[in-house]
């Protein structure tokens, strides 16, 4: 079995790294959608849209179930 890839692996960290993973893939697909309207295609474009749009969500929902989570353990 794999070594986790920090001592602090729990339910908590899970979505902290979601969190980040999700909100670094915004900003990558910024590029990428740059990259395709650059090069004429369009469609490409969109689609790393909607993929950008999706990360954004999830992000989002992420950090509301972290930041519940920690309200539930520190009240």
């Amino acid at each position: 079995m794999p070594q986790p890839e920090s001592a602090l692996k729990d339910r908590h960290y899970d979505l902290v790294t979601v969190v980040h993973g999700c909100l670094r893939a915004v900003w990558r697909l910024e590029t990428y959608k740059d990259d395709a309207l650059r090069e004429g295609d369009s469609e490409l474009a969109e689609w790393f849209g909607k993929l950008q749009d999706q990360n954004r969500e999830a992000g989002e929902v992420s950090k509301r179930l972290l930041a519940d989570r920690l309200l539930k353990e520190g009240g």
